[in-house]
C-alpha cells in the first residue's frame, strides 16, 4: 500500500505545486501588482521553494546539441539505436560539413558507456557523454523505468542485465570491428561478468574497459550502502522495500524497487547538506543571483529525477553482490538468453585492457572495491592495466563534474587511445563497413 498513499500524496499535491508555481512568477514580475513591495521578492523565494519540494520531477533529457572537436563545433543527433524491454541503447552521432574534421571522427574509437540501474536515470552521465564525444562515438545504456514496462514484457534479472551488456557490445562490433567499454558504479559488476563470459566462450571482447567507482568487492571499506545492504537480509530487503506499481501505470501489478525510496535513501545519506542547498536557494532567490539558483535547479532537476527497479533485478543484485560476493569467490553463474547456465571467470580475460577509477573520498564506493577488478582479471598482462585513484573527488566527482573533465577524462582518453588497434580490427561485413564509413 506504501506505492499508493505515495502516489495519492504526489496527486493530491500537484495542485498546490502548480500554485507556488504560479505564485512566485506572480510576486517576482515587476509588472504585477504583487511584484512592487518591499517583500515581493522573500514571497516569490518562498513560493519557488515549495514548488520546487512539491513539484513531480520527470526523466530529464540529455540535451547535448553540439560538442567541441578539434578546433570547431559539430552537430550531435540523439537516436536509439536498439530499444529492448527494459533499456534503450542510445547512440548520440556526430555530424559535420568538414571534410578533414569527418575524416577524424571517422577514425575515433568506439566506445559504450553503461550506465548504473540504481535509482537515477543515465542523464546523470550527462557529462561523462558530452566529455567523451570529443574524442569518440558515443552510445549509452538507457534504462527504462520500471512501471512503464508491462507485464507481459516479462521480469527483469540480473542476468539479463549481464546479457544485454553482451548484446550491445555485439552490436558495436558489427558496426565497428570492436569497440571500448566504459562502466559507472552499479554497472562495473554486470559489465566485467558480460566480458568474462565472453572471453570464456572464445568470442572478441572489447579492447578496453573502464571500471568507476563501482562494487568489484564490496567488502573493502564498506561504506554505509554497502553496510545496509550486508547487515540486512534477503528476506528484510523482499518484505520491506518491495512493492507493486499502482493502476495508473503501464507497469501495473509488476514488484519494483520503487525509485521514491530509493531517493529518500539518497538524501537520509546527507540530510544536513541537502538542507543547507535549499536553504542556499532560498538566500540565492532572494538576493537575485540568478546564476547560483539555476545551477541549484539544474542538480536537483535531475538528482530527484528517479526510476524504479525491477523487483528480481534489485534483491538479485543485493544477494550477488553484497552478501554472497559471488563475483569474487568465484560462484557466479549467469543464464544465457538460451538457457545455458554459465560460470563467471574473469580469469578467463586476456586480452581486453582494463583501467580503474576510485575517487578518494567516495562514499559509496569505497576505496579498493574497484581496484579489486585486477586481482579477479589474473590473465591481463600487467602491462595492460592501470589503477587510478583522484584525490580529492568524491563518488560524482570521478565521473561529472570540474574533476572528472580535468583529472579524470584526459587520462581514460590516453588509456582508450594507447589500446585502440584500429589497424588489427577484423573483417566486417560490407554493410558494416559502409556504416562505419557513413559514421561519425
Amino acid at each position: 500500500m506504501l506505492y499508493q498513499i505515495y502516489e495519492a500524496q504526489r496527486t493530491l499535491l500537484e495542485p498546490f505545486a502548480d500554485f507556488a508555481q504560479a505564485a512566485a512568477k506572480l510576486y517576482s514580475n515587476p509588472l504585477s501588482p504583487f511584484g512592487n513591495n518591499p517583500l515581493s521578492q522573500r514571497v516569490s523565494a518562498s513560493y519557488e521553494l515549495m514548488y520546487r519540494l512539491w513539484k513531480d520531477y520527470e526523466k530529464p533529457e540529455f540535451g547535448i546539441k553540439t560538442v567541441q572537436v578539434g578546433d570547431g563545433e559539430v552537430v550531435i543527433h540523439e537516436s536509439v539505436a536498439l530499444d529492448k524491454p527494459f533499456c534503450e541503447l542510445r547512440r548520440f552521432k556526430r555530424f559535420t560539413d568538414d571534410p578533414q574534421r569527418l575524416e577524424i571522427m571517422k577514425k575515433q574509437p568506439a566506445v559504450l558507456i553503461v550506465a548504473p540501474l540504481s535509482g537515477h536515470y543515465a542523464t546523470l552521465l550527462r557529462d561523462t557523454v558530452r566529455a567523451m564525444l570529443q574524442d569518440h562515438k558515443v552510445y549509452i545504456t538507457d534504462w527504462k523505468n520500471a512501471r512503464t514496462v508491462p507485464l507481459d514484457k516479462g521480469i527483469f534479472h540480473l542476468d539479463d542485465y549481464v546479457n544485454y551488456v553482451q548484446e550491445f557490445i555485439r552490436h558495436l562490433q558489427s558496426q565497428y570491428g570492436n569497440c571500448h567499454v566504459v562502466s559507472v558504479c552499479q554497472p562495473t559488476v554486470p559489465v566485467l561478468a558480460a566480458v568474462s563470459l565472453m572471453a570464456s566462450r572464445g568470442e572478441t571482447t572489447p579492447w578496453t574497459m573502464t571500471m568507476m567507482g563501482g562494487p568489484i568487492d564490496a567488502r573493502r571499506s564498506p561504506t554505509a550502502v554497502n553496510n545496509l545492504a550486508m547487515n540486512k537480509s534477503y528476506d528484510w530487503f523482499e518484505n520491506n522495500v518491495i512493492y507493486r506499481v499502482p493502476q495508473s501505470f503501464p507497469g501495473a501489478g509488476r514488484r519494483v524497487y520503487p525509485g521514491f525510496l530509493q531517493h529518500s535513501g539518497f538524501v537520509a545519506m546527507n540530510p544536513d547538506r541537502h538542507l543547507s542547498s535549499h536553504y542556499d536557494y532560498f538566500e540565492h532567490l532572494i538576493a537575485g543571483d540568478d546564476a547560483n539558483a539555476e545551477a541549484h535547479r539544474k542538480f536537483y532537476d535531475e538528482y530527484n529525477a528517479v526510476l524504479d527497479m525491477d523487483a528480481a533485478y534489485y534483491l538479485e543484485t543485493i544477494r550477488v553482490v553484497f552478501q554472497e560476493f559471488q563475483l569474487v569467490h568465484g560462484t557466479w553463474d549467469v543464464r544465457g538468453p538460451d538457457g545455458r547456465v554459465e560460470r563467471v571467470k574473469p580469469e578467463d580475460i586476456t586480452t581486453t585492457a582494463h583501467l580503474t577509477i576510485e575517487g578518494e573520498l567516495d562514499d559509496i564506493s569505497g576505496a579498493g572495491q574497484t581496484e579489486a577488478a585486477h586481482e579477479l582479471c589474473t590473465g591481463v598482462p600487467k602491462s595492460r592495466q592501470k589503477h587510478l585513484e583522484v584525490k580529492g573527488a568524491g563518488h560524482y566527482g570521478i565521473f561529472s563534474g570540474r574533476r572528472w573533465r580535468d583529472v579524470v577524462y584526459p587520462q581514460v582518453r590516453e588509456f582508450i587511445q594507447r589500446f585502440h588497434e584500429s589497424d588489427k580490427q577484423p573483417r566486417r561485413s560490407r554493410a558494416a563497413a559502409a556504416a562505419a564509413e557513413s559514421d561519425a
